[in-house]
């Protein structure tokens, strides 16, 4: 028994004797039921992180750390934390690293706290420190290839670029030459504008396999960039001699005659390496899109792109990226007919794609394809089905097919699914149930939607413009639609529609005058049809006939079916809604 407790007694002795060596200068002792209740806490933070419940495992640390500031490794993460949080602080992060520095003091030694504290310092302006990190590190492990490569790119980054280079033919001396080593020491060359030392050490790669179709690309881009364009056709010249049918030489051709300014011999190489076999998709697609955007940059309405879809698509049919992408193309010329067609084989190809059916949705609105909006959002909710924007969306399609019933029962869904404390979304969703009552002829639901919608939202623009227009088309409390009017344009003055509101409210109110000047403000930020029409009502108001008939012309010209437009025009003159 005695025996026993004396081989305690020296455990506990050498526990003690462990956990004051670990304390830093100047802070408290600590208990040793304090340092495995601390230590304890810390194992539960770390099964926390694992389980990915971030808040839970800061928690647990902070406590572990408030109980025992001593353990370096508990401040170590304390510190990691501290520099990693969201919205931190640049104070936040000296105290986080000098945290992280108690434990790399203590234990220089651990790999991973030293390597990340290295890490950190570099990323925080603190390269001198973060080098004698790495130094250290590499004394401990000398055979650790990682690490040595770490330290030279830590000297390049710091800017010393000759010692980076040394510490790469270090590395060369013991574990051989790579490529990747090579290509380091060219850009640390190149920061150091030494093109001889760039071009020896490219060469000296060349050297080693002359027939390598890649080395003698990487040759050519080097001499391209230092503007000898004759060296660097003639390397092009054996990369494509020895791989006729790389994709990659076809693209380091279009990159050297775009420079060369040659745009026929560009646009024949972009053509060729999208034939070419060897280039996977996802590297063409990114050829393609950068040719894209300089093609849309030159406003260039040319078959070109369509050309070189055609023959992406002919060679991957099944691709859905490629239909993608030529989506969002025609999207990008408003050819909304051509988005949705190819979005649709896409969505063939891949019928789960969650956010492809919602920009089929947003696709066919905007091509107002409001009943087959509906149905892409009957597919999107199979795999959003909370998704509150979709119901939205619905909801919006219906008032434009003029279903006010189904419109308003399904802004009745939105509002079940909407949080309760979501005042300014609720308040959206009143306003489109009162304009779809007002459509409906139910005076006093609209006024109910819109109150509440106010009620709950005070500023909402949405619910002041409209409330506004409702009661200017009725001339009604037309005080406080001038009101409610002028405060929707001081949130938002650039918004046409706001401001035509304002306009018809005076027009309501026959205050002409001041109705012409803000429609025609109005019109100058939006030409829509509705718009275009109250432009020309008011015109005749102020006794501008003609140039009421000339508005009213061209609002015609949007809207052909809208038969009083066709009376005011055929007649030349004004006609109450």
């Amino acid at each position: 028994m005695r025996r026993h407790l004396a081989i305690i007694t020296i455990i506990l002795l050498a526990l003690t004797a462990m956990a004051g060596k670990n304390e830093p200068a100047g802070k408290p002792a600590v208990s040793l039921a304090d340092q495995r209740k601390a230590e304890y806490i810390f194992m539960e933070a770390q099964k926390q992180k694992l389980n990915n419940d971030y808040d839970a495992f800061y928690d647990l640390l902070a406590h572990a750390h408030q109980i025992d500031p001593n353990n370096t490794a508990i401040s170590f993460y304390m510190g990691m934390c501290l520099i990693k949080m969201n919205n931190t602080t640049k104070e936040r992060c000296e105290e986080g690293l000098a945290l992280m520095k108690e434990h790399f003091e203590a234990q220089p030694e651990d790999l991973y706290e030293t390597t990340f504290y290295s890490d950190a310092n570099m990323q925080l302006g603190h390269p001198e420190e973060a080098l004698r990190a790495l130094k250290l590190l590499n004394e401990y492990n000398p055979n650790r290839l990682e690490f040595q490569v770490r330290l030279a790119e830590a000297y390049s980054r710091s800017g010393d670029y000759a010692q980076s280079n040394a510490t790469y033919d270090s590395i060369t001396a013991i574990f051989g030459d790579a490529i990747q080593i090579t290509s380091s020491k060219i850009d640390n060359y190149m920061a150091m504008n030494d093109s001889t030392g760039a071009l020896r050490e490219m060469r000296g790669l060349l050297n080693t396999a002359p027939k390598n179709d890649t080395y003698n690309i990487a040759m050519s881009s080097l001499f391209q960039h230092y503007g000898m364009t004759d060296s660097a056709l003639y390397y092009l010249d054996r990369a494509q001699e020895y791989a006729p049918g790389n994709g990659f030489v076809y693209l380091a051709r279009a990159e050297y005659y775009n420079q060369a300014g040659d745009s026929a011999a560009y646009e024949q190489q972009i053509y060729n390496a999208l034939t070419a076999e060897q280039l996977d998709v996802d590297t063409k697609l990114g050829v393609l899109l950068g040719y894209i955007r300089e093609q849309l940059a030159k406003e260039d309405t040319t078959q070109r792109i369509n050309n070189l879809f055609t023959v992406l698509i002919q060679q991957h049919p099944h691709e859905a990226k490629i239909h993608q992408l030529y989506s969002e193309y025609f999207y990008t010329k408003k050819d909304y007919k051509g988005a949705i067609e190819q979005l649709g084989y896409s969505l063939d190809v891949n019928p789960t794609d969650a956010e492809g059916w919602r920009n089929m949705v947003i696709l066919n609105m905007m091509d107002d394809n409001y009943a087959d909006a509906i149905k892409a959002s009957e597919k999107a909710l199979e795999y959003n089905s909370d998704n509150l924007d979709l119901y939205r969306y619905v909801a919006g399609c219906y008032h434009q097919m003029e279903s006010y019933d189904k419109a308003i029962s399904t802004y009745m869904k939105v509002l079940e699914l909407t949080d309760s404390t979501d005042l300014e979304q609720r308040a959206d969703i009143y306003t489109g149930m009162g304009d779809a009552y007002s459509e409906l002829g139910d005076s006093a639901k609209t006024i109910e939607c819109y109150e509440h919608a106010l009620e709950l939202d005070p500023v909402n623009s949405g619910a002041l413009n409209n409330y506004a227009y409702y009661l200017a088309q009725r001339s009604q409390d037309l005080d406080r639609a001038e009101r409610m009017a002028a405060l929707a344009v001081k949130d938002d003055p650039e918004n046409a529609n706001f401001i035509d509101t304002y306009a018809w409210v005076y027009f309501a109110k026959k205050d002409y005058t001041k109705a012409l000047l803000y429609i025609k403000s109005a019109v100058e930020k939006d030409e829509d049809n509705h718009l275009l029409e109250h432009y020309g009502d008011i015109l005749w108001f102020n006794d501008e006939k003609e140039a009421a008939v000339e508005q009213w012309t061209k609002a015609l010209e949007q809207e052909p079916d809208n038969e009083l437009l066709q009376r005011k025009v055929k007649n030349k003159t004004y006609y109450e809604k």
